[in-house]
């Protein structure tokens, strides 16, 4: 097998019609609003996830315009929960720049989407194959592990010169005829490959439409590629989170900062320790705390252990000065971390 063989596209969209995943929502229309708004969701989501978020945002921002049109904290609050906010945040940033300066249309190629705010090569590549049928690769996750099976490509992706060549190697497999049909069909199958048959741990080989191609497979070692050798450092922290309540029952939440975790969303007041906690919020013998149990909230680089402190009738003047108190119809439609929306749940 080499690189631009046919049989490879011709054997994955014949396999995505009769085997792959086809009765998705988002597979059911060629709205580059929808497709991208499911592309955007799906990063780092599982898809019986996005299935429930999905088709409650567009219920509420049906088109770009009026996702355009919302504040960033409607937005953020609709995404509580799906995590990576920078990703709903980003989402919010491409609709206005689509409204303000492309009329509402989104670019009908990779190029121009991979141009809008949240849109990488692969994200432009799904949109532009799916909605417009453009001879593009993509290259996600799933969907380098299949290639770079198939083909033994067992160069560092950690190398930007690598990830590059695996680039063009992924173009020279792309179908060459019928693109109307076969490039929403091919990109769609490879996805579904990786998701569902070229799995990390344990393929399953025996179901796979490029099982005689497959250079990983004859190899014997399939769970070898990909090849990245920089890996991800995790890091354990553990934080101290406020729940401070006023005698009406409302909390007190302020925004996070721009950058690092949990980026612009609403959140309980954060310390590094418990003695830091108390005498930051000057939490006096009028004040009733109390101790919650702690609970872990795993991160893609970091555990965090939060240590949640329940203190009601207490003064805070050292807290956020860009904080304010919420009653809970109030906080529910703000952008919250999961974990911190899940606890405020339990306390309502």
């Amino acid at each position: 097998m080499t690189a631009g063989d046919s049989a490879v596209a011709a054997r994955v969209t014949r396999w995505q019609r009769e085997h792959g995943r086809n009765h998705l929502p988002w597979q059911q229309t060629r709205d580059p609003y929808r497709v991208w708004l499911s592309e955007i969701m799906l990063q780092q989501t599982q898809v019986s996830t996005v299935l429930d978020y999905y088709p409650r945002f567009l219920a509420r921002f049906p088109d770009v315009r009026a996702l355009a049109k919302a504040s960033q904290d409607e937005v953020l609050a609709l995404w509580s929960g799906l995590g990576y906010y920078s990703r709903a945040r980003n989402l919010h940033r491409c609709a206005q720049q689509v409204v303000a300066e492309h009329g509402g249309a989104f670019p009908a190629s990779a190029q121009g989407l991979a141009s809008l705010p949240g849109i990488g090569r692969s994200t432009a590549g799904a949109i532009a194959a799916f909605c417009f049928a453009e001879r593009t690769p993509i290259l996600d996750a799933n969907v380098r592990r299949v290639l770079t099976r198939l083909l033994g490509f067992g160069a560092d992706l950690a190398i930007a010169a690598n990830e590059r060549g695996l680039w063009d190697l992924a173009e020279s497999l792309l179908p060459e005829d019928d693109l109307a049909q076969a490039m929403p069909r091919y990109t769609q199958g490879l996805m579904d490959l990786g998701a569902t048959v070229c799995l990390p741990r344990k393929p399953l080989c025996g179901q796979c439409p490029l099982q005689t191609e497959c250079v990983a497979l004859k190899q014997g070692t399939p769970e070898a590629y990909p090849v990245r050798m920089r890996k991800l450092v995790r890091r354990s922290e553990s934080w101290w989170l406020l729940v401070l309540c006023d005698p009406q029952g409302r909390v007190w939440l302020h925004r996070r900062a721009s950058r690092g975790i949990w980026a612009g969303l609403h959140c309980l007041p954060v310390f590094s320790g418990h003695e830091e906690l108390l005498g930051a919020a000057l939490l006096g013998q009028e004040a009733e705390v109390t101790e919650l149990p702690s609970f872990l909230h795993v991160l893609t680089h970091r555990d965090l252990h939060l240590h949640p402190v329940l203190a009601r009738g207490a003064a805070s003047p050292l807290l956020p000065d860009d904080g304010a108190w919420y009653h809970s119809a109030q906080w529910r439609q703000l952008g919250l971390p999961a974990p911190v929306r899940k606890l405020l749940e339990s306390l309502a």
